[in-house]
């Protein structure tokens, strides 16, 4: 847990860290946000991640509340300060706070910005992935804007719960075309009965994992053949392997589509094998 917290230019202890009440992410989830793994204290994949929070500040008309080289100066703080090696950083930024009004406030108003930190359990990660997990399907139902990473997150927190009740540690959004679009809070992927690796393509509603980009990258030069092209819930099932990525989850496995196994039921060698480079890729390029 996050003992100091950066809030608007001041390191605070997380039971004194508050935002105003007319904060616009608070009250119109008008902000955008990222996470960063943590590995060894340092920031996993840091260019796609400030690469898409740029994107994400333009796509909103946020404006950057400082630069990418000062930015990563209160991120690296909040992390020192908090004394945390290996887990996950949390960066929020809303346009501000302003009276009550869905227009925009006006020009000048200073974003706001809160970031915190959170320990990861390597260990119990890695015996999670060695296991594999379930996902459940449910039907997509978010706003036509998924490409930006913003905090409102109301329908995938209501499928995230779904899951957990039922044992499941994520929901597939499926589209009206009975297409697996994304998870919750990851990028979905199978490897299908043919050996292809297949995740859904940006140009669809989905987020632009920065995980997914980087994986990418690591199926190709392992020889791998890859295509960005959706698949549905009856193909995961039947497929030889799936598994999801995301900054929290890094490759995990998905041994289980809504209660039907999927291959033998245990995580397959790709996804494994995915795993592993993905991580001694993403330690290598931190800062």
């Amino acid at each position: 847990m996050s003992r100091i917290a950066y809030v608007n230019g001041r390191f605070v202890p997380k039971r004194e860290a508050v935002v105003h009440i007319e904060d616009r992410g608070y009250q119109f989830a008008d902000a955008v946000y990222e996470v960063w793994a943590l590995f060894d204290g340092k920031l996993a994949d840091p260019k796609g991640h400030f690469a898409r929070l740029e994107r994400s500040l333009a796509e909103l008309s946020i404006d950057p509340p400082m630069s990418e080289r000062a930015l990563t100066m209160v991120l690296k703080e909040t992390v020192r300060r908090n004394r945390v090696r290996e887990g996950l950083v949390y960066l929020q930024v809303s346009r501000g706070v302003a009276t009550r009004d869905h227009a925009f406030p006006q020009a000048g108003t200073p974003p706001a910005v809160v970031v915190t930190v959170s320990r990861v359990d390597r260990a119990a990660s890695e015996a999670r992935a060695a296991k594999g997990v379930a996902v459940i399907t449910t039907p997509e139902n978010r706003w036509g804007r998924c490409d930006i990473k913003t905090v409102g997150l109301l329908p995938n927190a209501l499928a995230k719960q779904k899951a957990r009740e039922v044992g499941a540690v994520e929901a597939w959004f499926v589209d009206d075309l009975g297409l697996v679009t994304e998870g919750g809070s990851s990028n979905a992927w199978i490897v299908d009965a043919d050996g292809i690796l297949r995740t859904r393509d940006t140009n669809a509603n989905i987020l632009r994992g920065v995980t997914r980009l980087s994986l990418l990258d690591v199926a190709r030069e392992a020889g791998l053949k890859v295509e960005e092209r959706p698949f549905t819930p009856a193909e995961a099932i039947g497929a030889k392997e799936a598994f999801i990525t995301g900054a929290g989850t890094l490759v995990l496995p998905v041994v289980q589509v809504d209660g039907k196994r999927v291959g033998d039921g245990s995580p397959g060698p790709v996804a494994l094998r995915l795993r592993r480079l993905y991580i001694e890729r993403a330690k290598a390029s931190a800062i």
